[in-house]
């Protein structure tokens, strides 16, 4: 089970290179329900994601590169890339994702939950802007379908 929130952001915190991050790339092989491949670094997923917005199913399962490269080709829509940073925040993490073209100047933060209380009882940093936990339009599978210019 998922259980996390997303905002917008007002600005970058001031040392940002002072964390750790990831390189992410994804594609979406099906937007209802959501089946997702990643490459995070050099590690490769196959995500199913149930339906929800504050909390949902979500499984993953080990690829290889190969079968990452090949169901990339099969994919529908954008291709997502992004940097994603890994800010504490106790007792979470912020997973602040700052999105390649197309999609920049977009910039989202997420923090996930282990309990639905702790995701409404979550007092967010000053940085953060807009709470868009419940509009679709932020998802990556939403994302990835967008016409672009």
């Amino acid at each position: 089970m998922e259980i996390e929130r997303k905002f917008t952001v007002k600005t970058l915190p001031k040392n940002l290179t002072d964390y750790s991050y990831h390189r992410i790339e994804q594609a979406y092989l099906n937007t209802d329900p959501v089946i997702r491949i990643r490459r995070q670094d050099e590690e490769y997923y196959l995500t199913y994601k149930g339906k929800g917005l504050l909390s949902r199913e979500e499984y993953n399962l080990p690829l290889n590169r190969p079968s990452y490269e090949h169901l990339k080709e099969k994919a529908d829509g954008n291709l997502i890339a992004k940097k994603r940073y890994l800010i504490p925040c106790a007792p979470y993490t912020i997973e602040l994702d700052i999105f390649d073209p197309p999609f920049a100047p977009l910039v989202i933060a997420e923090v996930e939950f282990p309990t639905i209380e702790e995701a409404q009882a979550f007092t967010p940093p000053e940085w953060f802007d807009q709470d868009v936990t419940a509009d679709p339009a932020y998802h990556n599978s939403v994302l990835s379908m967008k016409r672009m210019p």
